[in-house]
């Protein structure tokens, strides 16, 4: 059964990174999106986020599914944003220049299209973060880079225990929707988009069970073999920093912090080309 998102090992230089590392560039590089709205950076981060995709050699088929969902729901999202305050971005940038009428109080204007495009944009500096974050990183190794640099242990083995079990509640979903097909109903794309997704999400108690389930089961095994009752534990795949990785390290430090002055270098995080 094919997977969606699930770690794959490769031969490529991202692979071959530390966990530890991956995850600190994975937060930074997502701070930085969160805190910024300069478009120039923005744009930036899209260029090197697609340059790191195509070196891990992340499969297209591998986060389809997910990517087109979350584009769904991106395209809500920017319509909402527009339909409760249409002139948001005028109020940003200080300014107002109307392209059309559109009906009642709402009128089409550069200063929002450019701000609901930074918001667009800023989704596609995080989602292939988070793709390629979990497609590369062994779970174990990076549970071990965790602790070897102070996290308790026990935290680090809930976020291996959270990434491994993403495959299983993915092939536990196909298991699910072949068994509603199998008894007639129509979930794939012969059938029209809302019909799809009421089906799809008669899916999510099924799946919630099931997976509440499994928790119980590692729980208990976990406790009969006596997890936890011991401060420290080794690991298997620790793997020690390299001198990739203190290069990818300082680059994205030096990165965040250079985002951080141009974002906020006139004390406002908004990059406004309409002054």
């Amino acid at each position: 059964m094919s997977r969606m998102i699930s770690y794959e090992k490769k031969n490529t230089p991202i692979h071959k990174l530390s966990g530890f590392t991956k995850l600190v560039f994975f937060l930074l590089w997502c701070l930085a999106s969160a805190l910024t709205f300069d478009t120039r950076i923005l744009i930036a981060m899209i260029i090197i986020g697609a340059i790191v995709y195509i070196i891990s050699g992340t499969k297209w088929k591998q986060v389809s599914s997910v990517f087109i969902a979350i584009m769904f729901f991106m395209v809500i999202n920017l319509v909402c944003i527009f339909f409760f305050a249409p002139f948001q971005g005028c109020e940003i940038y200080g300014s107002r220049t109307d392209i059309a009428h559109l009906f009642a109080g709402y009128t089409l204007t550069k200063e929002q299209l450019f701000y609901e495009f930074n918001v667009f944009i800023k989704y596609f500096t995080v989602i292939p973060s988070v793709f390629i974050f979990l497609v590369t990183t062994d779970p174990s190794e990076l549970a071990a880079s965790l602790n070897g640099i102070g996290v308790p242990y026990m935290i680090a083995y809930s976020v291996e225990i959270a990434l491994r079990y993403i495959p299983d509640v993915q092939d536990e979903y196909h298991k699910i929707k072949n068994a509603q097909e199998a008894r007639g109903i129509e979930m794939s794309s012969k059938g029209n988009l809302l019909s799809r997704i009421k089906n799809t999400s008669a899916i999510i108690f099924p799946l919630l069970f099931t997976t509440m389930e499994r928790i119980d089961v590692v729980s208990n095994a976990m406790e009969l073999r006596g997890f936890g009752k011991k401060k420290k534990r080794t690991w298997y795949s620790k793997r020690s920093l390299q001198t990739a990785d203190y290069l990818v390290l300082a680059f994205i430090i030096c990165f965040f912090a250079a985002t951080m002055i141009i974002t906020f270098w006139d004390g406002n995080r908004f990059y406004n080309p309409f002054i």
